[in-house]
């Protein structure tokens, strides 16, 4: 008697390796840009980006979104690739940043993507321009820097009257934002979560 015939598994996605970050939807799935070696530079990981982004799924396609501490260009780049109107990409490293920009350049994403060599904290000290839809707060774990981007966020006017706000940090420390999220999600040794923010932007 035969066997019934074995269901073929579609292999797993590839993970980024440490020198590489890859795309994961959108226009420019499965590109890999290159990561450089500095301290403190940590992409947030294949499956936590995959969960975000199905979070974000209904509003990605058009909205503006603000990638605070940059870094690998990960998150922004993803937001940029499923649809997003406009990203901007702060990153206070003038090499890290520079990579950015070739980044851009490779994937003739310039006319949505704009990237910032700037301290976030005093970037977000001027007054806004304009107001995001998305914004990524995912600084380096030891910096201390996401509550007060946060609080900048929303004292400067930042934030669309209906923003969503994500947030990462290490699984082993307490969530960093006295608000409840509107989802969460822990991977490996890290825990994020998604707000929705309900503010008045400035004049």
């Amino acid at each position: 008697m035969l066997s019934p015939p074995m269901k073929r598994k579609r292999p797993p996605a590839k993970p980024s390796t440490p020198g590489s970050v890859r795309i994961i939807g959108g226009r420019w799935r499965g590109r890999r840009l290159p990561v450089p070696d500095v301290p403190g530079l940590r992409p947030t990981p294949d499956r936590v980006r995959e969960t975000l982004f199905n979070w974000l799924m209904p509003v990605s396609e058009g909205a503006r979104c603000l990638d605070l501490f940059a870094g690998s260009g990960a998150l922004g780049l993803e937001a940029a690739s499923r649809g997003a109107a406009e990203v901007v990409l702060l990153e206070r490293d003038r090499s890290v940043a520079g990579l950015l920009r070739q980044h851009v350049d490779r994937l003739d994403a310039g006319g949505v993507v704009q990237v910032h060599c700037a301290d976030a904290l005093d970037w977000l000290r001027r007054t806004p321009v304009r107001h995001f839809d998305v914004v990524f707060l995912d600084p380096p774990y030891d910096t201390g820097l996401l509550v007060p981007a946060w609080d900048l966020l929303r004292a400067g006017g930042w934030l669309s009257p209906l923003a969503w706000v994500y947030a990462e940090w290490p699984l082993d420390r307490p969530a960093p934002l006295a608000l409840p999220p509107w989802r969460s999600a822990r991977a490996g040794q890290v825990a994020c979560a998604l707000y929705r923010v309900q503010s008045e932007p400035a004049a």
